[in-house]
Protein backbone atom coordinates (compact mmCIF):
# COMPACT_ATOMS: atom_id res chain seq x y z
CA UNK A 1 0.00 0.00 0.00
CA UNK A 2 1.50 3.22 -0.81
CA UNK A 3 2.33 6.19 2.03
CA UNK A 4 -0.82 8.23 1.83
CA UNK A 5 -0.10 12.53 2.55
CA UNK A 6 -2.90 12.75 5.20
CA UNK A 7 -4.79 10.96 7.50
CA UNK A 8 -7.92 11.34 5.16
CA UNK A 9 -6.39 10.05 2.62
CA UNK A 10 -5.42 7.06 4.79
CA UNK A 11 -8.74 6.74 5.78
CA UNK A 12 -10.15 6.70 2.27
CA UNK A 13 -8.09 4.36 0.99
CA UNK A 14 -9.26 2.17 3.80
CA UNK A 15 -12.55 2.66 3.01
CA UNK A 16 -12.07 1.74 -0.81
CA UNK A 17 -10.19 -1.48 0.17
CA UNK A 18 -13.42 -2.68 2.44
CA UNK A 19 -15.89 -2.03 0.04
CA UNK A 20 -13.93 -3.92 -2.89
CA UNK A 21 -13.50 -6.95 0.11
CA UNK A 22 -17.29 -6.63 0.96
CA UNK A 23 -18.71 -7.15 -2.78
CA UNK A 24 -16.32 -10.25 -3.05
CA UNK A 25 -17.40 -11.40 0.04
CA UNK A 26 -20.75 -11.00 -0.63
CA UNK A 27 -20.90 -12.85 -4.03
CA UNK A 28 -19.33 -15.80 -2.63
CA UNK A 29 -17.04 -15.87 -5.12
CA UNK A 30 -13.74 -16.26 -3.15
CA UNK A 31 -11.57 -18.95 -2.17
CA UNK A 32 -10.10 -20.29 0.50
CA UNK A 33 -6.68 -18.47 0.48
CA UNK A 34 -8.16 -15.23 -0.28
CA UNK A 35 -10.19 -15.16 2.93
CA UNK A 36 -7.59 -16.12 4.84
CA UNK A 37 -6.06 -12.62 2.87
CA UNK A 38 -8.94 -10.72 3.95
CA UNK A 39 -8.69 -12.10 7.46
CA UNK A 40 -5.29 -10.81 7.59
CA UNK A 41 -5.93 -7.22 5.89
CA UNK A 42 -8.88 -7.12 8.85
CA UNK A 43 -6.49 -7.69 11.81
CA UNK A 44 -3.92 -5.37 10.62
CA UNK A 45 -4.84 -2.56 12.64
CA UNK A 46 -8.14 -1.02 14.34
CA UNK A 47 -8.93 1.33 11.47
CA UNK A 48 -8.95 -1.35 9.04
CA UNK A 49 -11.43 -3.09 10.77
CA UNK A 50 -13.56 -0.44 11.95
CA UNK A 51 -13.37 0.61 7.96
CA UNK A 52 -14.93 -3.32 7.40
CA UNK A 53 -17.78 -2.23 10.12
CA UNK A 54 -18.61 1.35 8.10
CA UNK A 55 -18.76 -0.54 5.18
CA UNK A 56 -20.97 -3.55 6.27
CA UNK A 57 -23.68 -0.76 7.90
CA UNK A 58 -23.55 1.25 4.97
CA UNK A 59 -24.25 -2.16 3.24
CA UNK A 60 -27.24 -3.13 5.36
CA UNK A 61 -28.86 -0.12 4.88
CA UNK A 62 -28.89 -0.54 1.33
CA UNK A 63 -30.88 -3.30 1.47
CA UNK A 64 -34.58 -2.05 1.46
CA UNK A 65 -33.38 1.02 -1.16
CA UNK A 66 -32.11 -1.89 -3.45
CA UNK A 67 -34.89 -4.44 -3.11
CA UNK A 68 -37.31 -1.60 -3.65
CA UNK A 69 -35.71 -1.32 -6.92
CA UNK A 70 -35.63 -4.99 -8.02
CA UNK A 71 -39.40 -4.91 -7.08
CA UNK A 72 -40.22 -2.48 -9.30
CA UNK A 73 -37.87 -2.09 -12.47
CA UNK A 74 -38.54 -5.09 -13.95
CA UNK A 75 -35.30 -4.80 -16.47
CA UNK A 76 -32.85 -4.61 -13.18
CA UNK A 77 -34.68 -7.86 -11.62
CA UNK A 78 -34.54 -10.02 -14.93
CA UNK A 79 -30.84 -9.01 -15.00
CA UNK A 80 -30.51 -9.75 -11.26
CA UNK A 81 -31.73 -13.15 -11.65
CA UNK A 82 -30.16 -14.20 -14.89
CA UNK A 83 -26.60 -13.10 -12.31
CA UNK A 84 -27.76 -15.26 -9.62
CA UNK A 85 -28.72 -18.05 -11.73
CA UNK A 86 -25.41 -17.96 -13.15
CA UNK A 87 -26.58 -17.59 -16.47
CA UNK A 88 -24.31 -14.09 -16.53
CA UNK A 89 -20.57 -13.32 -15.42
CA UNK A 90 -20.69 -9.96 -15.31
CA UNK A 91 -17.39 -8.09 -15.17
CA UNK A 92 -19.14 -5.72 -12.50
CA UNK A 93 -19.67 -8.98 -10.11
CA UNK A 94 -17.08 -8.01 -7.76
CA UNK A 95 -18.56 -4.77 -7.31
CA UNK A 96 -20.24 -3.08 -4.39
CA UNK A 97 -23.53 -2.92 -6.37
CA UNK A 98 -24.02 -6.28 -6.79
CA UNK A 99 -22.33 -7.06 -3.48
CA UNK A 100 -25.45 -4.95 -1.59
CA UNK A 101 -27.73 -6.11 -4.36
CA UNK A 102 -27.09 -10.43 -2.97
CA UNK A 103 -27.95 -9.07 -0.05
CA UNK A 104 -31.18 -7.69 -0.51
CA UNK A 105 -32.15 -10.09 -2.86
CA UNK A 106 -33.98 -11.93 -0.61
CA UNK A 107 -36.30 -8.92 0.35
CA UNK A 108 -37.48 -9.37 -3.40
CA UNK A 109 -37.76 -13.39 -3.25
CA UNK A 110 -34.44 -14.12 -4.87
CA UNK A 111 -32.22 -16.95 -3.18
CA UNK A 112 -29.03 -15.76 -2.22
CA UNK A 113 -25.96 -17.85 -1.06
CA UNK A 114 -24.44 -18.93 2.75
CA UNK A 115 -23.29 -15.79 4.09
CA UNK A 116 -19.90 -15.29 5.00
CA UNK A 117 -18.35 -13.82 7.94
CA UNK A 118 -21.97 -13.33 9.19
CA UNK A 119 -22.85 -10.72 6.70
CA UNK A 120 -26.42 -11.28 7.13
CA UNK A 121 -28.62 -14.34 9.47
CA UNK A 122 -26.50 -17.32 8.86
CA UNK A 123 -28.63 -20.93 8.55
CA UNK A 124 -27.89 -21.87 12.28
CA UNK A 125 -30.23 -19.01 13.21
CA UNK A 126 -33.23 -20.22 11.81
CA UNK A 127 -33.88 -22.98 14.01
CA UNK A 128 -34.99 -20.96 16.54
CA UNK A 129 -37.47 -21.66 19.09
CA UNK A 130 -39.10 -18.01 19.75
CA UNK A 131 -38.36 -14.92 17.96
CA UNK A 132 -39.31 -11.67 17.40
CA UNK A 133 -39.93 -8.79 14.22
CA UNK A 134 -38.66 -5.85 14.40
CA UNK A 135 -40.40 -3.40 16.82
CA UNK A 136 -41.78 -6.25 18.47
CA UNK A 137 -41.67 -7.40 21.95
CA UNK A 138 -42.50 -10.93 23.36
CA UNK A 139 -42.74 -12.49 27.21
CA UNK A 140 -42.20 -15.89 27.82
CA UNK A 141 -42.83 -18.03 30.67
CA UNK A 142 -40.27 -20.62 29.77
CA UNK A 143 -40.47 -22.42 33.33
CA UNK A 144 -41.94 -22.19 36.47
CA UNK A 145 -39.33 -19.64 37.61
CA UNK A 146 -37.95 -18.20 35.07
CA UNK A 147 -39.92 -15.64 32.90
CA UNK A 148 -38.09 -14.27 29.60
CA UNK A 149 -39.02 -10.98 27.77
CA UNK A 150 -37.43 -10.77 24.25
CA UNK A 151 -36.99 -7.35 22.51
CA UNK A 152 -37.29 -6.26 19.02
CA UNK A 153 -35.89 -8.75 16.38
CA UNK A 154 -34.38 -11.12 18.87
CA UNK A 155 -33.96 -15.17 18.14
CA UNK A 156 -33.00 -17.70 20.92
CA UNK A 157 -33.14 -21.61 20.86
CA UNK A 158 -34.24 -23.80 23.87
CA UNK A 159 -30.97 -25.49 25.33
CA UNK A 160 -30.71 -28.00 28.06
CA UNK A 161 -27.90 -30.49 28.85
CA UNK A 162 -27.33 -33.23 32.17
CA UNK A 163 -24.17 -31.01 32.96
CA UNK A 164 -25.26 -27.24 32.30
CA UNK A 165 -29.19 -27.62 33.28
CA UNK A 166 -31.76 -25.52 31.73
CA UNK A 167 -31.38 -22.51 29.84
CA UNK A 168 -31.39 -20.69 26.47
CA UNK A 169 -28.61 -20.16 23.68
CA UNK A 170 -29.24 -16.18 22.72
CA UNK A 171 -28.70 -16.31 18.72
CA UNK A 172 -29.69 -12.98 18.42
CA UNK A 173 -30.88 -9.49 19.73
CA UNK A 174 -31.37 -8.27 23.37
CA UNK A 175 -33.39 -10.58 26.39
CA UNK A 176 -34.19 -10.16 30.16
CA UNK A 177 -34.49 -12.82 32.46
CA UNK A 178 -36.61 -12.63 35.03
CA UNK A 179 -36.24 -15.79 38.21
CA UNK A 180 -38.67 -16.37 40.61
CA UNK A 181 -37.40 -17.32 44.02
CA UNK A 182 -33.96 -20.01 44.82
CA UNK A 183 -33.32 -22.90 42.59
CA UNK A 184 -31.56 -24.68 40.02
CA UNK A 185 -29.26 -22.86 37.97
CA UNK A 186 -30.67 -21.29 34.26
CA UNK A 187 -28.05 -20.22 31.84
CA UNK A 188 -27.54 -17.75 28.31
CA UNK A 189 -25.50 -18.81 25.84
CA UNK A 190 -24.35 -16.05 23.75
CA UNK A 191 -21.56 -16.23 21.16
CA UNK A 192 -18.43 -18.12 22.85
CA UNK A 193 -19.95 -16.87 26.80
CA UNK A 194 -22.18 -18.46 29.17
CA UNK A 195 -24.01 -16.65 32.07
CA UNK A 196 -24.81 -18.57 34.68
CA UNK A 197 -27.48 -17.44 37.78
CA UNK A 198 -29.63 -19.12 40.02
CA UNK A 199 -32.13 -16.28 41.26
CA UNK A 200 -32.42 -12.61 40.16
CA UNK A 201 -32.40 -10.50 37.26
CA UNK A 202 -30.66 -9.87 34.33
CA UNK A 203 -30.12 -9.33 30.87
CA UNK A 204 -27.96 -10.26 27.53
CA UNK A 205 -27.61 -8.24 24.46
CA UNK A 206 -26.10 -10.36 20.96
CA UNK A 207 -25.33 -7.66 18.46
CA UNK A 208 -23.16 -8.69 16.24
CA UNK A 209 -20.46 -10.24 17.58
CA UNK A 210 -20.43 -8.39 20.52
CA UNK A 211 -22.43 -9.30 23.85
CA UNK A 212 -22.98 -7.16 26.72
CA UNK A 213 -24.63 -8.72 29.71
CA UNK A 214 -25.85 -6.65 33.10
CA UNK A 215 -26.97 -8.13 36.22
CA UNK A 216 -30.19 -6.24 37.47
CA UNK A 217 -30.30 -7.71 40.83
CA UNK A 218 -29.20 -10.86 42.82
CA UNK A 219 -26.09 -11.94 41.07
CA UNK A 220 -24.35 -13.57 37.99
CA UNK A 221 -21.46 -15.60 36.66
CA UNK A 222 -20.71 -15.00 33.07
CA UNK A 223 -17.75 -17.63 31.96
CA UNK A 224 -15.60 -16.95 28.81
CA UNK A 225 -12.72 -18.64 27.60
CA UNK A 226 -10.69 -15.64 28.47
CA UNK A 227 -11.87 -15.73 31.95
CA UNK A 228 -14.90 -15.42 34.72
CA UNK A 229 -16.69 -12.35 35.85
CA UNK A 230 -19.17 -12.29 38.81
CA UNK A 231 -21.27 -9.52 38.56
CA UNK A 232 -23.87 -7.88 41.20
CA UNK A 233 -26.84 -5.43 40.69
CA UNK A 234 -26.05 -2.79 38.79
CA UNK A 235 -22.93 -4.54 37.00
CA UNK A 236 -22.11 -4.99 33.35
CA UNK A 237 -19.69 -6.97 31.41
CA UNK A 238 -18.68 -6.78 27.51
CA UNK A 239 -17.06 -9.55 25.51
CA UNK A 240 -16.59 -10.68 21.73
CA UNK A 241 -14.87 -13.79 20.38
CA UNK A 242 -11.44 -13.22 22.00
CA UNK A 243 -11.50 -10.95 24.89
CA UNK A 244 -14.16 -9.68 28.30
CA UNK A 245 -14.08 -6.53 30.12
CA UNK A 246 -13.41 -6.11 33.89
CA UNK A 247 -16.74 -5.38 35.49
CA UNK A 248 -18.25 -1.97 35.75
CA UNK A 249 -21.06 0.00 37.10
CA UNK A 250 -23.88 1.41 35.15
CA UNK A 251 -27.32 3.16 35.64
CA UNK A 252 -29.73 0.63 35.01
CA UNK A 253 -32.45 3.19 33.95
CA UNK A 254 -30.75 3.05 30.14
CA UNK A 255 -29.97 -0.12 29.83
CA UNK A 256 -33.85 -1.28 30.93
CA UNK A 257 -35.67 1.71 29.10
CA UNK A 258 -36.67 -0.54 26.51
CA UNK A 259 -38.45 -2.74 28.78
CA UNK A 260 -40.53 0.04 29.48
CA UNK A 261 -41.02 0.64 25.82
CA UNK A 262 -38.53 3.87 25.89
CA UNK A 263 -35.15 4.22 24.46
CA UNK A 264 -32.70 6.66 26.57
CA UNK A 265 -29.64 7.90 25.12
CA UNK A 266 -26.97 10.13 27.19
CA UNK A 267 -24.13 11.72 25.44
CA UNK A 268 -24.63 8.72 22.09
CA UNK A 269 -22.99 9.37 19.20
CA UNK A 270 -25.66 10.02 16.47
CA UNK A 271 -24.90 7.16 14.23
CA UNK A 272 -25.03 4.75 17.50
CA UNK A 273 -28.68 6.61 17.59
CA UNK A 274 -29.94 5.69 14.33
CA UNK A 275 -28.75 2.17 14.38
CA UNK A 276 -30.73 1.70 17.49
CA UNK A 277 -33.80 3.14 15.99
CA UNK A 278 -33.78 0.66 12.91
CA UNK A 279 -33.90 -2.10 15.53
CA UNK A 280 -36.92 -1.08 16.23
CA UNK A 281 -38.82 1.10 13.28
CA UNK A 282 -39.99 -0.92 9.94
CA UNK A 283 -38.14 0.24 6.83
CA UNK A 284 -34.59 2.05 7.44
CA UNK A 285 -33.15 5.32 8.67
CA UNK A 286 -29.82 6.41 6.66
CA UNK A 287 -27.77 8.94 8.11
CA UNK A 288 -25.91 10.12 4.99
CA UNK A 289 -23.85 12.96 6.14
CA UNK A 290 -20.83 12.12 8.06
CA UNK A 291 -19.79 15.44 9.44
CA UNK A 292 -22.29 14.65 12.32
CA UNK A 293 -22.04 11.29 12.67
CA UNK A 294 -20.30 11.94 16.30
CA UNK A 295 -22.38 14.87 17.44
CA UNK A 296 -23.36 13.77 20.94
CA UNK A 297 -27.53 12.94 21.73
CA UNK A 298 -29.20 13.16 24.87
CA UNK A 299 -32.83 12.29 25.03
CA UNK A 300 -36.05 9.80 25.66
CA UNK A 301 -37.93 8.52 22.71
CA UNK A 302 -40.95 6.75 22.84
CA UNK A 303 -40.26 3.04 20.90
CA UNK A 304 -44.16 3.32 19.48
CA UNK A 305 -43.66 6.25 17.67
CA UNK A 306 -40.02 6.81 16.94
CA UNK A 307 -40.47 9.05 14.15
CA UNK A 308 -40.95 11.33 16.52
CA UNK A 309 -37.74 11.02 17.42
CA UNK A 310 -36.49 11.31 13.38
CA UNK A 311 -38.51 14.72 13.79
CA UNK A 312 -36.87 15.39 17.06
CA UNK A 313 -33.29 14.74 15.22
CA UNK A 314 -33.83 16.42 12.00
CA UNK A 315 -34.93 19.76 13.87
CA UNK A 316 -31.84 19.17 16.26
CA UNK A 317 -29.07 18.64 13.93
CA UNK A 318 -30.63 20.66 11.04
CA UNK A 319 -30.92 18.02 8.92
CA UNK A 320 -32.74 17.40 5.76
CA UNK A 321 -35.36 13.89 5.27
CA UNK A 322 -35.81 12.27 1.98
CA UNK A 323 -38.45 9.52 1.93
CA UNK A 324 -38.41 6.51 -0.44
CA UNK A 325 -40.11 3.71 -0.78
CA UNK A 326 -39.96 0.30 1.60
CA UNK A 327 -40.17 3.22 4.78
CA UNK A 328 -36.78 4.57 3.93
CA UNK A 329 -35.48 7.48 5.37
CA UNK A 330 -31.99 9.41 4.20
CA UNK A 331 -30.69 12.13 6.52
CA UNK A 332 -28.72 14.21 5.14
Amino acid sequence: MPIMDNDQATTDVLREEARIWLSRLAVGEIRQVELQAFKRWQSASPAHAAAFEDAKRQWQTMKPVIGELLRTNPKIAARHERIARGAVRPVAARRIFLGAAVSAAAAAGVAVVYPPLGLWPSPNEWGADYSTATGEQQAIALTERVNITLNTSTRIRREASASAGAGIDLLSGEAAIDMVGTGTAFHVVAGVGRSVAESGRFEVRNMAGRVCVTCIDGTLRVEHPAGVRRLKSSQQTIYDATSISTVAGIGLEEVSAWRRGELLFRQIPLWQVVDEINRYRPGRVVLAVSSKRSYPVSGRFRIAVLDEAIVQLQHTFDLNVRTFPGGVLVLS
